[in-house]
């Protein structure tokens, strides 16, 4: 019998709970890594890029002058 789906395969096998444990810690390390890694950068590292829709518009404006 050939599976039809990821489903099936994981249906009859003999360590799902396993799987899926393994799948949840590895999610939780990248998304905690991820959120680290966020909030460690400096103030001066965002704020290049909130600015920057204000930036191109005074730019454009600049132009047409």
């Amino acid at each position: 019998m050939i599976p039809q789906s990821v489903k099936d395969i994981l249906a009859n096998g003999d360590n799902v709970g396993l799987y899926q444990t393994v799948a949840l810690i590895l999610f939780l390390i990248f998304f905690l890594g991820i959120v680290y890694w966020v909030i460690s950068r400096p103030k001066k590292y965002y704020d290049e890029e909130a600015n920057a829709p204000l930036d191109d518009d005074i730019k454009d404006k600049d132009e047409h002058l």
